[in-house]
């Protein structure tokens, strides 16, 4: 596993980016806390990630490129689309399930979508695609806020880690836009 920095990541962006289209894993910071990620539409680094995590039933959010990505692939009312970017999380009406990989949703009709109010989403959009965000931790267990953090196991699992020190933060805020119900989690 490569650890680096956001300067070598943008210095470097065209390697970053053709290793995330080649099935690449990666860890990042994000405006809450550290996630791990992949290309979501490549459904074998979608289930590696799974494997990782042992996650196995649960769906996955994803960090958009853009807020037009969302109203190409999604529907949303723009009154959530506004709380973007942001430290939350919005669960919205996929309309496209071709713009994600089958075992980011695991059959669902919906999708956790975020833009984080941080430099990652400038990585993404540059990307342009969707990339996995969920936690950097196994299920159940506490999620990470700096490389020191890390569980050992991951090491040989994930390709690169930007590391930008500690994160202050907690799990963004879910808010189902279809039921306007708000999940804060612990």
């Amino acid at each position: 596993m490569d650890v680096i920095t956001k300067k070598q990541l943008f210095e470097s962006s065209n390697l970053f980016l053709n290793k995330l289209k080649k099935g690449s894993l990666f860890i990042y910071p994000t405006d809450t806390i550290y996630g791990i990620g992949c290309d979501a539409t490549n459904e074998s680094s979608v289930e590696l990630v799974r494997m990782i995590k042992e996650r196995f039933e649960t769906p996955f959010s994803v960090i958009v490129p853009s807020k037009e990505w969302i109203l190409r692939n999604c529907e949303v009312d723009q009154k959530f689309l506004d709380l973007l970017p942001g430290p939350v999380t919005l669960i919205v009406k996929l309309k496209d399930d071709s713009s994600i990989a089958p075992s980011v949703v695991k059959g669902l009709k919906t999708l956790g979508v975020r833009l984080p109010d941080h430099w990652v989403s400038d990585f993404v959009r540059d990307f342009g695609k969707p990339v996995v965000t969920t936690s950097v931790n196994k299920h159940g267990l506490s999620f990470m806020n700096c490389l020191e953090e890390m569980d050992l196991d991951l090491k040989g699992d994930v390709d690169f880690f930007v590391d930008e020190g500690l994160v202050h933060g907690r799990p963004s805020k879910i808010i189902d836009t279809l039921t306007n119900d708000v999940i804060e989690r612990d």
